[in-house]
């Protein structure tokens, strides 16, 4: 009898035959990139004068593939929905109108249960679109238009089951969404409003004032605080790494990191010389910090985050005066929004 240890190769083989079978469904894709041709524009003009929506329909793995593509269209734009096969044939294709358009899926294009579902749908003055990798197919024929996401060969070892086609079919699916995201100038504020529920939606909603630290949560020193008091602050009020630095009437001079901490510890350790934390913090803060309104969208304050290396932004009032600061961790995960 064979057991698992003498059936399984060793990591090393196990680790190449992986990164075997993801260059080959990379190396799809990428050819199916080079051979995309005026179908697929044809397709994206057809969808955005589309007035009705735009069903998806496939059977087994191909259906799976169709139901994700739905769901990717209609959350970025496209009025989109699954229709299973067996439901359509018994009193689902109601739902089609003549206004809609039908994405059959289907890699042979003999599929019988996706024939039959589009022959329907065609008799009620549905358009059909194929998704297969036959354009000579049953189906290619009844199309009006169609996608070919056919592959020189499946990355199954065994030839059979559907990989490398389901990918290129998803990565085509996903191609065709986001293009028409583009063209119809879909903002992440419109993609918010389609996922209220979610953890990333619930990112694009908050703006900066719902989340920041303000009042006793936020570390303050004046210009005239030592290190020492500037580094206590620092560290009671949240651990940050960053304290603001305020005048006495409350505007903000600039900020003291731990950044700014560590080039000090370079600079003194090239000369040779001590810290000495009685130094004003006016000497060593970082001045014209970066800042952001307090009315801007936690994804603004996170991309300028991203692009500048930052983990904290000032947060200004109307006045102009420093009202808050936002921390890295208060959008990603320690504040109000969990992702």
């Amino acid at each position: 009898m064979l057991t698992l240890s003498s059936m399984c190769a060793n990591s090393d083989d196990i680790i190449e035959k992986g990164r075997r079978i993801l260059e080959e469904e990379g190396n799809a894709i990428l050819q199916k990139a080079s051979q995309l041709d005026e179908n697929f524009s044809l397709l994206v003009r057809k969808l955005l004068e589309l007035e009705g929506r735009v069903a998806l329909t496939g059977v087994g793995k191909s259906g799976t593939i169709g139901e994700k593509i739905a769901a990717t269209l209609s959350s970025t734009g496209t009025p989109a929905f699954y229709l299973r096969t067996v439901d359509a044939l018994h009193g689902d294709l109601g739902m089609l109108t003549s206004s809609d358009v039908l994405l059959a899926v289907s890699n042979s294009g003999e599929t019988s249960e996706v024939l039959a579902v589009s022959n329907a749908a065609s008799q009620l003055g549905v358009e059909i679109i194929a998704l297969t990798g036959n354009r000579e197919s049953s189906l290619g024929k009844l199309a009006s238009l169609t996608l070919d996401t056919g592959v020189e060969k499946e990355a199954c070892p065994l030839g059979l089951a559907p990989t490398a086609s389901t990918t290129v079919t998803l990565a085509l699916g996903d191609a065709l969404a986001m293009v028409l995201l583009e063209e119809r100038n879909f903002t992440a504020e419109n993609y918010a409003h389609y996922h209220p529920g979610g953890d990333l939606g619930q990112r694009l909603r908050y703006q900066v004032r719902d989340i920041q630290r303000s009042g006793k949560e936020l570390p303050t020193v004046t210009a005239e605080a030592s290190l020492r008091d500037a580094i206590a602050e620092m560290t009671d009020k949240g651990n940050l790494g960053v304290t603001l630095v305020v005048s006495e009437n409350g505007e903000l001079s600039g900020i003291l990191s731990d950044g700014d901490l560590r080039r000090i510890l370079v600079q003194k350790q090239d000369s040779s010389e001590s810290i000495d934390l009685g130094t004003p913090v006016g000497e060593v803060m970082t001045r014209d910090p970066l800042t952001i309104d307090a009315t801007a969208s936690a994804k603004d304050a996170l991309q300028v985050m991203e692009v500048h290396g930052i983990t904290s932004l000032v947060v200004l009032d109307p006045l102009g005066k420093p009202g808050g600061m936002i921390h890295l961790h208060d959008i990603l995960g320690r504040g109000k929004i969990v992702l």
